[in-house]
């Protein structure tokens, strides 16, 4: 991202400066070795596994049963009637699904009620700000991932890339929602459902020939690590780019946004000996396992159009040119030269002039500023598409897939 904020930030001696180093001498693309420590987990200590090697031993098995005999149409029928906290899981559900889900839906001991209803205000309070990174900054972001990027490609959802995304900010709206982990909320559904789906794409993507031809030696996909990249993409990546923007936030709300985000992490399976207590433990894993291993792929690439291609929708294209300034903005050069973003000379610095500005007029930073009228265009043109894309639009049943993308 434009650089080196996050590694600027990790010099500062010890073992984030450690980490720091290993993020500057490993080539774009590779992931180093894993040395975050876990005492800078929630579970304070750990084994100290590479979580490149370490996948879902609960849910994988279970997963893998179901799409073995069959069962995926029973399963998916069942789980579209389990859509709030407070209901009983389907009778219909198989034995196995039921005993997994029962427990998969049980929040860590350590979740604070408190923290998790607050941190939903905050995504409501800043929902402009948030959406727009979640949509334009890390769903982008995405595509320079290339791991991240060919599972979607291979998968079945990379068939439909509209449904796709619709699914994946289905997280983004439910983790938003004031009601998100209260019993009339949806996270934990969301999450449960989605962690099933994980583990059906690791039963089913080894199988296409056109994921192992590119994986690049990864033999099962979305391992923890993996997982952590994408939680990085998204929580790390939007509060450090909401500070970089001088957005007001206290000390309370960003502790109870990183803790909405911790829970959601277990949520979706993730060790919590891999799980950051602090900001400041997320930006040190996240100088190791985010910023060395983006990189151009033609998949990326590929997924990157499509999702212009949808944003364009909105206007019939009229702002397209807007967002991918916006998005260069957001992500920087480096990783908007990566997927494949136009170069925008004009209306890039533009933005960069204005967006700041418009940032600190609504937060009360400044009073009556300047404000280049791009500058409105632009906020406009973000909140249609965080209304499309984080709204409460439609249903959105997220089922399990029963094979690959289609050649």
């Amino acid at each position: 991202m434009d650089g080196l904020s996050r590694r600027k930030m990790l010099l500062a001696g010890g073992a984030l400066g450690a980490a720091g180093a290993l993020s500057m001498a490993t080539p774009a693309g590779a992931r180093p070795p894993w040395t975050w420590p876990a005492t800078g987990s929630v579970a304070g200590a750990g084994a100290g596994l590479d979580p490149g090697w370490v996948w879902d031993d609960e849910a994988d098995p279970v997963l893998a049963a179901v799409i073995d005999r069959g069962d995926v149409a029973r399963v998916n029928a069942a789980l579209a009637k389990w859509t709030r906290h407070d209901q009983p899981l389907p009778a219909e559900l198989p034995t196995d699904v039921r005993d997994f889900m029962e427990k998969a839906r049980q929040l860590p001991a350590w979740a604070d009620r408190t923290k998790l209803d607050r941190g939903s205000q905050f995504s409501k309070t800043k929902g402009i700000y948030v959406g727009a990174l979640y949509g334009l900054g890390s769903g982008l972001m995405s595509t320079a991932i290339p791991r991240e990027a060919r599972a979607v490609y291979y998968s079945k959802g990379g068939a439909d890339m509209k449904d796709r995304i619709a699914k994946t900010a289905r997280l983004g709206y439910d983790i938003g929602d004031l009601d998100a982990y209260r019993p009339t909320g949806s996270m934990i559904v969301t999450c449960v459902k989605t962690r099933m789906v994980h583990a059906a794409v690791r039963h089913l993507l080894p199988q296409s020939p056109g994921w192992t031809q590119t994986s690049g030696g990864q033999t099962i996909p979305i391992s923890q690590a993996d997982i952590l990249v994408t939680w990085h993409s998204l929580a790390t990546f939007v509060m450090q780019r909401l500070k970089d923007w001088r957005v007001r936030i206290s000390s309370a709300d960003s502790d109870a946004y990183l803790h909405v985000w911790q829970v959601s992490a277990a949520m979706l399976g993730v060790r919590q000996e891999y799980i950051p207590a602090t900001w400041d433990a997320a930006n040190a894993q996240s100088a190791q396992v985010l910023d060395p291993i983006l990189a151009a792929s033609d998949e990326g690439v590929a997924l990157t159009e499509v999702l212009l291609d949808i944003v364009a929708e909105l206007d019939l294209g009229l702002t397209r040119p807007l967002i991918s300034a916006f998005a260069r903005y957001t992500l920087g050069d480096r990783v908007g030269d990566m997927i494949g973003l136009s170069k925008e000379p004009v209306l890039k610095p533009l933005i960069a002039a204005a967006w700041p500005l418009l940032v600190a007029f609504r937060e009360g930073l400044i009073s009556f500023p300047v404000i280049p009228s791009v500058a409105w265009v632009l906020e406009e043109a973000i909140r249609k598409f965080v209304l499309l894309f984080l709204g409460e639009a439609k249903p959105i049943a997220i089922s399990i897939p029963d094979t690959n993308r289609p050649s």
